[in-house]
């Protein structure tokens, strides 16, 4: 018997509390039905806030430029080449290896590169100019500048490697500015060598120039870089055959010298060939040495254009650019349903509150 009791008590409980959540919601619904003009005005003026901000917000343009990029791979016939040329104290073995997969993504993302471009100077409507001053001019940062820091005076030009302090600050918020909101670096396909650069800002001739100058920079840098080595082995080869050259060149003639010396030398006076037959063995000497550069020197030269990466743009950034901008039809909509719901709530709140405080 205490058990059915309990069950109806139960059961009470829940058709209560089930009566009293539909009252509720029918007592707010008839509330809000009652402020109906008041809500709709709420609405309108969200419609209309919505509406401003259309033309109050300013487009975001978006360039995009994308490029296939071929490391290249080192030639198996070089291999037989290597042995010889390390005893000679030459590595032929091609240049760093420092930017292979996906580390020039990273490298398209770090302070150097971005304040390499930003101080790179461009022709914008027949204007020479550096980019950070476009970047600066655009987004009005010289008033801020003087309310704030009184730097409103300070220029980019010079030797970045003696920036002072707030220079290479500012370099350094636009760099993270930049890779959080506007930079992006990817490879749509992880299967493939084709990597997006893509870059979003307000100004449209800047959005464009910054890419492509970004491109350029970091492709330059990342081909000087992969080459350095192999290039800087060319060199070294390249010095030791003009050096071994000229030796030959003397050695020969010393020969044609002792030769000379004694043009008729008696048969019997074995002496008198001494001079010459040295002579003759720096030749022998020299030309060894001088045929193994020359084979090192051509080896070198074959490893540095394998080195070399080829980058391909496939799609430069052209005007005018994708834009991303609130059209005013969504503007409204969005608005409209913003305020409506706004000052619904509010409403019911404001009841809520006043129900409690008058119990």
């Amino acid at each position: 018997m205490n058990k059915d009791i309990n069950s109806n008590n139960t059961e009470a409980a829940n058709e209560i509390s089930v009566r009293d959540i539909f009252s509720s919601l029918n007592g707010a619904f008839r509330y809000l039905k009652g402020k109906l003009a008041v809500i709709f005005i709420f609405a309108i003026l969200g419609a209309a806030a919505g509406f401003a901000l259309s033309f109050l917000i300013k487009p975001v343009y978006s360039a995009v430029c994308t490029f296939v990029l071929d490391d290249g791979e080192k030639s198996g016939s070089l291999g037989q080449y290597a042995g010889l040329a390390s005893l000679a104290g030459i590595d032929i073995n091609g240049g760093s290896d420092l930017f292979q997969g996906d580390n020039i993504i990273e490298l398209y993302k770090s302070r150097l590169m971005i304040e390499k471009t930003l101080l790179s100077q461009v022709n914008i409507n027949g204007k020479d100019q550096l980019l950070i001053d476009r970047y600066i001019d655009f987004n009005k940062l010289r008033s801020r500048w003087a309310k704030d820091d009184n730097i409103n005076s300070i220029t980019f030009t010079g030797d970045p490697e003696k920036f002072n302090r707030h220079q290479d600050s500012i370099i350094t918020d636009m760099a993270d500015l930049f890779n959080e909101k506007y930079l992006t670096v990817n490879k749509p396909d992880k299967k493939l060598s084709i990597i997006d650069v893509g870059f979003k800002s307000k100004d449209e001739l800047f959005a464009k120039e910054f890419t492509t100058k970004l491109v350029e920079t970091v492709n330059n840098f990342f081909t000087r870089t992969k080459t350095q080595k192999a290039y800087q082995n060319v060199e070294v080869l390249q010095r030791q055959e003009d050096s071994v050259k000229q030796i030959l060149n003397k050695s020969i003639s010393g020969v044609a010298s002792a030769t000379d010396a004694s043009p008729n030398a008696n048969p019997m006076l074995m002496s008198l060939k001494v001079p010459s037959e040295k002579r003759q063995v720096d030749v022998q000497a020299s030309s060894a040495v001088y045929a193994e550069i020359v084979k090192n020197l051509e080896i070198a030269k074959i490893n540095l254009r394998e080195e070399k990466p080829l980058i391909q743009i496939i799609d430069n950034p052209v005007l005018p650019l994708a834009v991303n901008k609130l059209k005013p039809v969504v503007a409204i909509v969005a608005g409209f349903l913003i305020g409506f719901c706004f000052i619904a709530g509010w409403l019911l709140v404001r009841r809520f509150l006043l129900s409690v405080k008058w119990k």
